[in-house]
């Protein structure tokens, strides 16, 4: 015996297959059901968790970085992305390899224009989600290596920088716009000025 459809189920109205259903909530021409999906949708898109990571593509298994030869995917907690306009993206191993990139771009991705890149990304370290890479804080000079050595370690805020860069000797911390090549040449050497 189907209970839905049973004359002992408490609701009074039939749908057009002969379900019972309940005024209102349940009754398929109602608009309830279409302001709380829209109310549901709005307040998925605004929260905090839909904010925390940005939507960037996975790097395949078998995508290197375009500075330094290696397999991205091996290194999630470090990769960072370059995503154009035309949604191709290029990945990389860490900040350090993005700012190389980004810094060189006829060397390492010929054709390219500056112009054309819709967002670039870095993963934060806390929370290891995707954040844009000219808002956040970097931390160099630390004790936590990345893939390739010294790193630019991305934070999601000043207080989350000087937090780490305390907890893990960081020698100062940086903004987008404050590195330039001679910073990473240092990065490379173990240098911290």
């Amino acid at each position: 015996m189907n209970l839905l459809k049973s004359p002992g189920y408490p609701f009074p109205s039939l749908d057009k297959e002969g379900w019972r259903v309940a005024p209102g909530w349940f009754d398929h021409s109602c608009r309830r059901w279409q302001i709380l999906i829209a109310f549901l949708l709005t307040f998925s898109l605004f929260s905090p968790a839909w904010s925390e990571g940005l939507p960037f593509p996975a790097p395949g298994p078998k995508e290197t970085c375009p500075v330094c030869g290696m397999f991205v995917a091996l290194y999630p907690d470090w990769v960072a992305t370059v995503l154009y306009k035309d949604g191709h993206a290029h990945h990389f191993d860490g900040a350090k390899d993005l700012f190389k990139y980004l810094l060189n771009l006829p060397k390492y991705a010929p054709g390219h224009n500056p112009a054309d890149i819709a967002v670039i990304g870095v993963t934060e370290y806390y929370g290891v989600t995707r954040i844009d890479a000219r808002a956040a804080w970097y931390v160099i000079g630390s004790d936590t290596l990345g893939p390739m050595g010294h790193e630019l370690v991305p934070l999601t805020t000043q207080a989350e920088a000087e937090e780490f860069l305390k907890d893990h000797q960081g020698k100062r911390i940086v903004r987008f716009a404050d590195v330039d090549l001679k910073l990473l040449e240092n990065l490379d050497l173990g240098k911290f000025e």
